[in-house]
């Protein structure tokens, strides 16, 4: 049982997130109307953010032995509504005042392949496939989203009734469409728009038939310089994206030796976003909080394979409405275990 417990914490921490909008300005009317704006934009956010982090512990707690390989491939939807604002001011005066309900669907299809460096260290390579889809103004895109690299590593051999650690690292590039690349009236993004590093570590121990675990997570993005995008008739030349910290913790039970139940949650805090035009004009997203309640159910359908299937609800305002998610082991030639 307690050989299962383990393997099924992998089911517990998928995690599915969608772009979200940005807080309101405090300074002067320029800004605040800049700000307004950039809220009708698919920018990267904390929701976002808080997806990077905690995509790096997915596997936290069940790492390869050297020389072994796998392929996984996950489904994730996230369905995200909100209100968006549009605010043009000229002179100190409002020229333009809109409110228009907003809502997108995110489809990802995920692969994900993990390579067994040496039995406490693992690299993997995730590259998602994005589709979005806006009701309101039923734009779409279907693209190739952020492909990141992990490395997990655990510091000391587990030792049975004793707590597992592990160490991760995660570098995310910007090989999706950026935000701040496109025409924001006709076309969606499917990535974040710059370069970011996140660093972290978690924790499990078992206490059969329950495990539980916990993780922080620190991301760093790079500041994204050179760009031309033309946002409420001012030309965006610059993007320092938000640091974020994000923590999980949860617990995962074997209702029996072929199906485990998982509950988790995630928190993450996001500091200011500034966006600078060539002007000199700066937007500044203030700090934003996200959460996410998540529950899993891991099915075994054979003595190696475990069919992970999730459900979760935000419970903030910058956090998604619903995810659901599927992840599924493949076993081609090859890459089977010995």
């Amino acid at each position: 049982m307690k050989h299962w417990v383990v393997s099924c914490v992998y089911c517990a921490l998928t995690f599915t997130a969608a772009s979200s909008v940005l807080a309101d300005d405090e300074q002067s009317s320029v800004d605040k109307a800049r700000e307004a704006l950039t809220k009708q934009e698919d920018d990267a956010d904390s929701a976002k953010q808080l997806e990077e982090v905690f995509q790096a512990a997915e596997k936290n707690y069940s790492l390869l032995k050297k020389g072994k390989m796998s392929l996984t491939y996950a489904f994730d939807y996230s369905y995200f509504g909100d209100q968006r604002l549009d605010i043009d001011i000229v002179n100190g005066s409002f020229r333009n005042f809109d409110v228009t309900p907003a809502a997108q669907h995110t489809f990802t299809n995920t692969f994900t392949f993990d390579y067994g460096v040496l039995d406490n260290l693992t690299l993997s390579t995730r590259v998602p496939l994005s589709t979005k889809y806006d009701t309101e103004t039923e734009l779409n895109n279907s693209d190739v989203g952020d492909v990141s690299l992990t490395a997990r590593w655990q510091p000391f051999a587990y030792v049975p009734g004793k707590p597992s650690y592990t160490l991760f690292s995660t570098f995310k590039s910007k090989t999706g469409v950026s935000p701040y690349e496109i025409d924001v009236k006709r076309q969606l993004s499917s990535g974040s728009g710059y370069y970011s590093f996140s660093v972290g570590g978690s924790f499990s121990k078992v206490l059969d038939p329950v495990v539980i675990f916990s993780s922080v997570s620190y991301t760093f993005p790079l500041k994204e310089t050179d760009l031309n995008q033309v946002r409420g008739g001012q030309r965006l030349v610059s993007v320092e994206p938000a640091n974020s910290l994000s923590l999980s913790a949860g617990f995962s039970y074997a209702l029996s030796y072929d199906v485990s139940l998982s509950v988790s949650s995630q928190l993450s805090y996001s500091d200011e976003t500034v966006l600078t035009f060539h002007n000199g004009n700066k937007a500044v997203a203030q700090d934003q909080v996200s959460s996410l309640m998540s529950f899993a159910m891991g099915i075994r359908v054979s003595e190696t394979k475990i069919i992970n299937t999730s459900v979760g609800f935000g419970l903030t305002e910058d956090s998604p409405d619903v995810t659901i998610g599927v992840s599924i082991p493949i076993n081609i030639a090859g890459l089977k275990e010995q």
